[in-house]
């Protein structure tokens, strides 16, 4: 089973919590939150040939993405 830290908060106050998911738990995650949908494989698609045109930036916020 692979584990995944993840930070949660900025500065002091943040959090790491550890999610372990092994593979069947991950494909009925994937399913209910619809990664196997056929709109969000195409939107995944689109993303691969933007990133490989470097049609990309970095971003530090989610804030950032009006711009």
């Amino acid at each position: 089973m692979v584990s995944l830290p993840l930070k949660i908060g900025r500065g002091r106050r943040a959090q790491t919590v550890t999610v372990q998911v092994d593979a069947s738990r991950f494909e009925r995650l994937a399913a209910v939150f619809g990664f196997f949908n056929p709109g969000f494989l195409s939107s995944v698609d689109r993303a691969e040939k933007d990133y490989k045109a470097g049609r990309v930036r970095k971003i530090t916020s989610f804030s950032q993405l009006d711009d």
